[in-house]
């Protein structure tokens, strides 16, 4: 024989539209990680790339009017180099991960000149991935701003 509390002979069967509610937007938001942490990973170490150069870019800028020495960057086979940095300023020359990367730098033919004086010229680096050519990010400055990551890579020649 069944016990219930005086006067309560309901019985609930199912779950109640609230529940069903909250179960709906853990789902949501369970889903909506998984979409975000599954990005494509040529994708984002191509923009890691990109972040990476800019701040490097910088960081020979400042060295450069630091040691009143012009820094030319240019790209070599396997990565880049730094030519006119002290051998003490240990800025990196090679790519993240150590794969190939196409590149192209302009105006100056293929290297960028980060000179000692505060005003450079307008300069920028396309980089693309051999995987996926077509999508292509813009290291670029104006000579007076800080280098930065731009997706329009119409402006570039």
């Amino acid at each position: 024989m069944p016990t219930s509390v005086a006067g309560n002979k309901k019985r609930h069967h199912g779950f109640t539209l609230l529940e069903l509610l909250v179960v709906i937007t853990i789902i949501a938001i369970a889903s909506a990680g998984v979409v975000v942490g599954l990005r494509d990973s040529s994708e984002t170490q191509l923009e890691r790339e990109a972040q990476r150069l800019a701040a490097l870019l910088e960081s020979a800028r400042a060295l450069s009017r630091l040691t009143s020495n012009p820094i030319r960057w240019h790209p070599t086979g396997q990565g880049f180099a730094f030519d006119g940095a002290p051998p003490n300023a240990s800025l990196p020359t090679a790519w993240l991960g150590g794969v190939e990367m196409p590149v192209q730098a302009f105006p100056t033919g293929g290297a960028l000149t980060l000179g000692p004086e505060p005003i450079i010229g307008a300069q920028n680096v396309v980089l693309a991935l051999p995987s996926n050519p077509t999508r292509r990010l813009v290291v670029q400055t104006d000579g007076i701003r800080p280098f930065t990551v731009s997706t329009d890579a119409e402006g570039a020649p």
